[in-house]
Parts: C-alpha cells; structure tokens; sequence
C-alpha cells in the first residue's frame, strides 16, 4: 500500500509529495560542501590567475595601511612603529600651519582643475572621432598612434619636454623663425601648468579614449536607424543617441576625477620644475617627498599624505552622491 501511494507522489497521508527546489538541494551541509569544491575545481585556473594580484594588492596596498599610525606619533626607525611615542594630532596641526599650506594646495588643485577641464574631455572627443571613421585601416592605424605614448616613460617624457622647450630647443627655433624672441618655458612659472597638463593630454589621451570607444560599442544601432528616418544629421545623431549612450561611463570617470582633485603624482613635477618655478609647481606630493623622504620627517610626511587622502575621500563620496541625486549614475 506504501509503495503504491509513493509510486503516485504522495505521502502515508495521502498528500502530494512537492519535489524540492535546487536552493533546498544544495542547502544540505555535505551537498553544498561538494557543490562548493565542484565549483572551485572547476574554476581553478580563474582562482590561479587571480591569486597573484591578490597577493599583490594585500602585499603593497592593504598590509602597509598598518604605517597609517606613525602619522599619530613622532616615529623613530631605531624604536621602530610599536615603540614610538604618540604624538595625536600634533603633525597635521604643524601642517595647516605651515607657510605653505595654501599654496601647495591652491597648486595642487589648480593643476587638477586645469587637468579636469582640459585633459578630461579630451579622450571623449578623440573616442567620437575615432568612432565616426568609415576606414577600418585608418581607424586602426590612428588608434595605434595615439595609444603609443601612454607607453613611454615619464622620464622619456620629461627628457623629450626639455630638450624641445630649452632657449635653443625646436619650439624656440620655431618662434625665431617667426621672427619672435625666445622663450625660457621651463624657467617660468606662468608655463609651469601649460607644459604640464599639454603634455599629459598628450600621453594619455589615446589610452584614456579606450574605455570610451568600449562604451560606443554598447549603443544600440536600432537608435541610430530611428535617428536617421527622423531625419538627424551625424551631428544630431551624435547630441541625441551618442553622448546619452555613453553618458553612465563619462559621469563615473568624472566622478573618479573629481576624487583626486587633491592628489597628483610627483614624479614628472619633480623631473620638471625647479627652483625658479616653484611658486605655480610645487604640490603636496612634492612637498612630501621633499620633507617626508629627503628630510626624513616620516610621521610628518605620513600626516600630510593622510590628510589628502581624506579629502580626496570626502570629494569621491561627495561627487558620487551628487551625481546619483542628478542622473542616477554613481560608483555605488
């Protein structure tokens, strides 16, 4: 009688016997133990790719985070991290009062500004132009050009910078040609900015337009058959299906943008400036490795650094939640 009301799916009391659900399956311990390892075995070559930049990222990113505390105290290397008295908030008060606090941050966040009007739009628009070019060949081979010199090396760079702006450099030969009078560019601080944020638009303008050519690829085509039947010209294609197509990418760049505003790296600064342009060059990740590094003032240069950090912080979550109120699009 048993066997029978279970060949028909029914219990001893006569009730439908309802089948379990694969959540209920592998919610067993020793199902979802095998499960797990099944899936681990699987994908252990993905798991094997991804542990060395898992090791490098705790290694040099996150395991260093410990020296964060030595900015709280007056470190001494002989007394090591542990052992150095504590100094609370005495480095970054010593900072807000330095003489030249408002100038190393109005430098920083001039350079950034001028960077984020600037160099920002310009991958956007060599991505648009990239995009419009009917000739595979051509598109190829000026995507090639462009991406070179994000390979370069910064000292390259630099070397190049200077050999072409010195008092007998291409630049000046040019314009004594003209019949002007040469320039002394990097002698200068009014050009200190110019030469600086020129030459990055420069370097990684090509590599920067790849993320945006990406996001072309997601437009949908069938927008742009609805755009020319309404009859939109390539210009109004490009306002009305383009832009908005790309729209999420260009707010989260910008958004990442805006979060270094108070962050900029010092070693193509250092490589160019000089004493004489020291009121338009000098940043604070200069500053710091001119007083942290070379003036061995670690708890000092570590306050500093944590200080932009925290700002930095502040300016990401400020411009996250800005952009999600106005577009709805945001890191997070």
């Amino acid at each position: 009688m048993m066997e029978a009301y279970i060949k028909a799916g029914l219990n001893k009391e006569g009730i439908p016997i309802q089948p379990l659900t694969a959540e209920e399956i592998t919610s067993a311990p020793q199902v979802k133990s095998r499960y797990v390892r099944s899936r681990i075995k699987r994908s252990r070559f993905l798991y094997l790719i991804f542990f060395l930049p898992f090791c490098y990222y705790v290694l040099f990113h996150y395991w260093p985070m410990y020296g964060i505390i030595i900015a709280f105290k007056d470190y001494n290397i002989a007394k090591g991290i542990t052992d150095s008295p504590w100094a609370g908030v005495h480095h970054f008060q010593k900072f807000l009062f330095d003489p030249y606090f408002w100038k190393l941050v109005r430098n920083t966040i001039m350079i950034n500004v001028y960077e984020l009007i600037f160099a920002f739009p310009a991958p956007i628009i060599l991505a648009l132009l990239l995009n419009e070019l009917k000739s595979v060949k051509m598109k190829k081979f000026t995507q090639s050009v462009s991406y070179l010199p994000h390979f370069i090396s910064t000292v390259v760079v630099c070397g190049i910078l200077v050999n072409f702006l010195t008092t007998d450099g291409l630049i000046n030969q040019i314009i004594v040609w003209f019949g002007g009078e040469p320039i002394q560019f990097l002698m200068k601080p009014e050009w200190f900015r110019t030469i600086f944020v020129g030459s990055g638009i420069w370097q990684s303008m090509g590599w920067g337009s790849i993320i945006y050519l990406a996001a072309l690829t997601g437009v949908d085509e069938e927008l742009y058959d609805a755009a020319k039947i309404d009859g939109a010209n390539r210009w109004r294609q490009l306002l009305a299906v383009t832009l908005p197509g790309i729209a999420p990418t260009i707010s989260i760049m910008l958004i990442l943008n805006i979060g270094r505003l108070m962050n900029i790296g010092y070693e193509k600064i250092i490589l160019l400036y000089n004493g004489s342009t020291y009121e338009t060059a000098d940043v604070i990740s200069t500053y710091v490795y001119r007083r942290g590094l070379l003036g061995s003032d670690f708890s000092y240069g570590t306050a500093v650094e944590l200080f932009q950090a925290l700002i930095g912080l502040v300016l990401l979550v400020s411009a996250n939640r800005l952009s999600r109120k106005i577009s709805e699009t945001g890191l997070w």
